[in-house]
């Protein structure tokens, strides 16, 4: 008996120290202290109103995806080199090691998937609208191998790469 109570003495002593110190952090310490910390106070402030046009409502990614791909549009234009040229340096960053260096399928990481990437320079990608290459890109390709860059690629940069991507040649 005489062991319960010293045990149960020295649990309570232990607690009271422990409390102790948590208040002494709480009123002394520069950190720790949730009571004063920056945050959003409902109520307290009144809410911050949004400017008009920073919201996107237009070309927005869900607005993207929702779209039938034969009807968009590129924002850029296709053909000039210099979107070209950004397209190429893209796909070399993000594309070229599954595609290869070749666009054929060949890259490194490719390699360890089956079946292997497509060629694009094959007729039968050349001949699919931009719009497909752009939701392909952005979204993958069901059942495919295709991985979806729409959260890694801005849609700028897609489009340089569909610009890219377009402008080579068929494989004959």
């Amino acid at each position: 008996m005489k062991k319960a109570l010293v045990l149960g003495g020295v649990v309570f002593a232990l607690l009271v120290v422990a409390v102790l110190v948590l208040r002494h952090i709480d009123d002394y310490a520069d950190v720790w202290r949730m009571r004063e910390t920056p945050g959003v106070r409902p109520h307290e402030e009144p809410l911050l109103i949004m400017d008009a046009g920073v919201v996107p409502v237009s070309a927005a990614e869900a607005m993207l995806r929702a779209s039938k791909a034969e009807e968009l549009q590129s924002p850029l234009n296709l053909k000039d080199p210099a979107v070209i040229e950004a397209g190429k340096k893209l796909y070399f960053n993000f594309c070229y090691m599954c595609h290869g260096p070749n666009h054929d399928g060949n890259g490194t990481v490719g390699q360890s998937f089956s079946p292997l990437p497509t060629d694009i320079r094959s007729a039968k990608i050349q001949a699919l609208p931009a719009g497909v290459h752009f939701k392909e890109i952005s979204y993958g390709i069901p059942d495919g191998r295709q991985p979806a860059l729409a959260t890694t690629i801005t849609v700028l940069d897609r489009w340089r790469i569909v610009a890219y991507v377009r402008s080579l040649d068929v494989r004959n």
